[in-house]
């Protein structure tokens, strides 16, 4: 059985709920316990010591940061404050000014708030929306320049020089390429003078060896001054490109005329060749032929199909060619100077059809796209391309106007009328009076089908071969059907190579065998 313990007072029950503190209180005194000061006295600064000791590097780096932010936070208020006290009041210049658009403005799009919450606030959900929607485009672009950079991106190879080269009267070399048939079994010879970013490889691309043989074509292809291996010329214009076309077709042994085929911005310089050397070509076959955009001539329906097909890239490169030639450099250095490969839109700034979009993205195409590029930009220079570029927008020297068939009469005058007196006075005919063969595609947004309306006009003997549904490279490039129909359309039905026969290898029963037939048949 428990005693009951004593009752305690009041200070006791008191005592027994906190700490000894070292302090007691006798009746009415007072007393603290000496063993308290026994030991060290503790200070203030000992304290803080002690405290600073104690904190981590962790800790002092979250306070810091935390006094910024708040510091950030009180300037970011004292400045709308500023503002809202000074620019933003209503008898500020800038509230006076926008005040009138913005109410407008907020009164269009007003419908847009019936979208929010009935217990929204739209001046609070707006800005948060927009900081939202802008937050997202900027981690959308971050992440598509990242995967862009981690995509793996083919860089262009310098090949080992491969091409024939032949010596012009200047002291230049010129690079050429010819596949077909030899120069002695040759029916015809088609000359091809390659485009913009393009070589001497490039030819008909895709062309098969065994239709020329069909149809006995000799194709010769070449670098422009300054593409590829041809030496740059200083001082390039359309006359002395016809007359380097001249002197390849003598150096080559191209007998009598030759064919010439401009495609794209090629065909500035086979227009050139009918200009300047019309005695030497026997006829030309155009694929979406480009003619100067800036061409007075043009009507006004005919510039505006032209220049509303083109991309605003496209548009500002033709107005730098022509007004300041020299900032191409930077643009060509961006894009396919740059030493990497690139899509053919991109690098040339052009819209492509369906059809066009398909072919250029196969492999096949994008293989011999790549080649060809190499080659055209292997000496690393943009002044040849700058060169061609304002070839294409400059004054040609001529107009194509000058190339229609025209009949000329002598003039009237003492000596027109004495010819009159002792005969008839003949009338010639100028102009190139050869075939000119033209195929556009109808859906070429690279050079428009307004550019042939305008040579049709101009050129009214040239035939025009109008392609529904076809682009700027989809007939032209990697189709053996197209191909075939093009050379039956200009060389009528295949024939095959001339059949030539050496006399040297003949031995004299031969030679006696086949007098002798040749007799009796222009006999009989």
């Amino acid at each position: 059985m428990e005693v009951p313990s004593e009752p305690k007072s009041w200070r006791d029950e008191l005592a027994s709920l906190v700490e000894d503190t070292g302090i007691k209180f006798n009746g009415d005194s007072i007393t603290v316990s000496p063993k308290e000061f026994s030991g060290k006295t503790t200070t203030p600064s000992t304290a803080a010591a002690a405290a600073e000791e104690t904190e981590s590097l962790k800790d002092q780096i979250k306070g810091f940061a935390k006094a910024w932010g708040e510091l950030v936070v009180e300037l970011g208020r004292g400045c709308r404050d500023v503002v809202q006290q000074t620019i933003l009041t209503e008898d500020s210049y800038i509230v006076k000014k926008t005040k009138g658009p913005v109410a407008e403005v907020s009164e269009k799009l007003r419908f847009l708030n019936e979208f929010l919450p009935e217990d929204r606030d739209p001046v609070h959900v707006w800005p948060v929306v927009l900081f939202v929607f802008f937050l997202a485009l900027a981690v959308l672009n971050v992440n598509s320049k990242y995967e862009s950079a981690t995509s793996m991106v083919k860089k262009v190879s310098l090949h080992p020089p491969s091409a024939v080269r032949i010596s012009l009267p200047d002291g230049r070399y010129i690079a050429y390429h010819e596949i077909g048939v030899s120069a002695d079994k040759a029916r015809f010879s088609l000359i091809v003078p390659h485009g913009f970013l393009s070589s001497r490889l490039a030819g008909i691309m895709g062309i098969k060896v065994s239709l020329l043989e069909e149809f006995g074509v000799r194709l010769i292809s070449y670098d422009l001054p300054g593409f590829g291996e041809s030496d740059p010329h200083p001082n390039r214009n359309l006359n002395l490109s016809a007359l380097d076309m001249s002197h390849l077709a003598d150096s080559v042994g191209v007998n009598g005329k030759f064919w010439v085929l401009g495609y794209s911005s090629g065909s500035l310089h086979a227009w050139a060749a009918l200009k300047y050397i019309p005695n030497k070509v026997a006829g030309a076959v155009m694929f979406a032929p480009l003619v100067n955009p800036y061409d007075m001539s043009m009507t006004k329906e005919e510039m505006s199909g032209t220049w509303g097909n083109w991309t605003r890239r496209k548009r500002l490169l033709f107005f730098l060619a022509r007004r300041f030639p020299k900032f191409l450099t930077y643009f060509y250095h961006r894009t396919f100077l740059s030493g990497k490969h690139g899509h053919i839109d991109k690098w040339l700034a052009l819209s492509l059809g369906k059809k066009d979009r398909d072919l250029v993205e196969t492999s096949a195409f994008e293989e011999i796209w790549h080649r060809d590029v190499e080659e055209s930009v292997r000496q690393n220079s943009p002044k040849p391309f700058v060169e061609e570029a304002m070839l294409q927008v400059s004054n040609w020297g001529f107009s194509l106007m000058d190339l229609q068939v025209q009949r000329k009469c002598p003039r009237k005058g003492i000596i027109p009328w004495l010819q009159f007196m002792y005969g008839q006075p003949e009338c010639e005919l100028t102009g190139y009076l050869g075939p000119i063969h033209i195929w556009q595609g109808m859906d070429d947004m690279v050079v428009p089908p307004s550019m042939t309306d305008y040579v049709a006009r101009v050129l009214p003997t040239a035939i025009v071969h109008r392609l529904p549904e076809e682009g700027h490279f989809s007939y032209f490039s990697l189709c053996d059907e197209c191909h075939g129909e093009i050379f039956s359309t200009v060389f009528g039905s295949p024939q095959g190579p001339l059949n030539t026969v050496d006399n040297n290898t003949l031995t004299k029963d031969d030679v006696e065998e086949a007098s002798a037939a040749q007799a009796k048949s222009a006999t009989g």
